[in-house]
């Protein structure tokens, strides 16, 4: 929704940029876990730390990179515009996923609502740094747990929860 062309091209200047340094720690450590499963001669646990040293510097950079392109972004957009750009970076996961609980659960407390919007967006801020569609949405999908569980905690059934939104959705189609 920008109508600076100049600003537009500013602002996708830093999204590239961000995925391409993305894309070079990424790369970087799947060689370090390449090698060290194709390393001969190490043991199973030399092979798993090495793994999980790969796995450490690149979240480290990752955490590192991240508020870096927050500020880029800030410098340039608004916050609802970067939460724009989170969202488009992450298919868009946290506000279907979110409109579901709501229509899934009608009754929850402002609190819970909260609590759910909070951890969708903490999920949303890890899963923009990951490198496929699958670590993104395995974030999401983490989260997701910890949400469940948090409304099991709270007397929820959502297995019962599921069956009456489906019901709700086809009695709507059906009218």
């Amino acid at each position: 929704g920008l109508s600076d062309p100049a600003q537009t091209a500013r602002v996708s200047a830093v999204i590239a940029r961000q995925y391409e340094d993305l894309s070079r720690i990424h790369a970087r450590r799947d060689e370090q876990i390449q090698a060290a499963k194709a390393t001969p001669g190490i043991d199973k646990a030399t092979q798993e730390a090495r793994v999980a040293a790969a796995r450490a510097e690149a979240l480290a950079a990752q955490n590192t990179l991240h508020p870096v392109y927050l500020a880029r972004l800030a410098a340039e957009l608004s916050p609802a515009q970067i939460d724009q750009v989170k969202d488009g970076m992450t298919y868009g996961v946290l506000p279907l996923t979110f409109r579901v609980y709501q229509e899934m659960l009608p009754n929850l407390t402002d609190e819970q609502k909260q609590q759910i919007l909070a951890w969708l967006v903490e999920a949303r801020e890890l899963a923009m740094d990951a490198s496929t569609s699958e670590e993104k949405h395995g974030w999401f999908g983490k989260y997701k747990g910890r949400i469940n569980n948090y409304l099991a905690a709270a007397g929820i059934d959502m297995k019962q929860a599921e069956r009456e939104l489906a019901a709700r959705r086809k009695s709507a189609t059906t009218k």
